[in-house]
């Protein structure tokens, strides 16, 4: 069986599945793709279900009903991965703002010895195409921001191009992760540092979508600026065991 799975939620992303998902399959490591479509009205997921038809040992989907949050899709992607013993567990975005080709150099820092590695945006400067500044400069300070809050010493905290060692999940109290947005990313760095894993950084260049609707929102940065000084606080009062 195939040691890596790369989980990708979705929601109205039918211009953007079909292409991802074969890219994926192309690569020269057999990687199998999870799909957590939260009832998407455009029917993303039935494209999906049409492709199982041609890739059905390699594609995989779970629907959910309704909108219930980035890190929840992910947090349900995981349990689904661990249970099924993928060695290498991935989160990608479905619009090519993450390049697949990307996934083997986060394979490739995970095999040499990396716990978990971030496809990051600011290790060598600002590599982010097609992002008006303002978005730019308020994506890079929240990085700088994390690292004054927490002390972690990650230059990309939010990015959510990921590959994660299974142990390091299986570690982690999932059901502890309180996020659902922005700042679920950030929560699952800090955790994964604070439980002594190896996180490192692999330069990417990120490109904002072309097809598709972005689902960004002021409530998820709201979440992640507040939730980043919370999630500080209760970890003094709360034990990492070693991984």
């Amino acid at each position: 069986m195939p040691d890596s799975i790369v989980i990708i939620p979705t929601y109205n992303e039918k211009e953007n599945i079909e292409r991802m998902i074969r890219k994926v399959f192309t690569l020269p490591h057999d990687f199998h793709v999870l799909v957590i479509d939260d009832g998407s009205p455009d029917g993303t997921q039935n494209i999906v279900k049409q492709l199982q038809l041609e890739y059905p040992e390699k594609l995989f989907i779970e629907e959910r009903a309704g909108k219930q949050g980035l890190g929840t899709a992910y947090i349900h992607g995981f349990k689904w991965a661990i249970a099924r013993q993928y060695d290498y567990i991935f989160e990608m975005d479905a619009d090519f703002s993450h390049n697949p080709d990307d996934l083997l150099k986060l394979y490739e820092a995970c095999a040499k010895g990396a716990d978990a590695a971030i496809g990051s945006r600011y290790i060598n400067g600002v590599n982010v195409v097609n992002w008006p500044m303002s978005r730019v400069l308020m994506s890079y300070f929240a990085s700088v921001y994390v690292r004054f809050i927490t002390g972690i010493e990650i230059q990309d905290a939010t990015a959510g191009f990921m590959c994660y060692k299974r142990r390091v999940l299986e570690t982690i109290n999932l059901d502890k992760i309180k996020f659902v947005g922005y700042a679920f990313q950030i929560e699952m760095k800090y955790t994964t540092i604070k439980h002594g894993f190896k996180l490192v950084e692999v330069p990417i260049i990120f490109t904002d979508r072309t097809l598709g609707t972005s689902k960004m929102s002021t409530s998820i940065f709201r979440e992640a600026f507040f939730g980043v000084i919370q999630m500080r606080v209760n970890s003094i009062f709360r034990k990492y065991p070693e991984g």
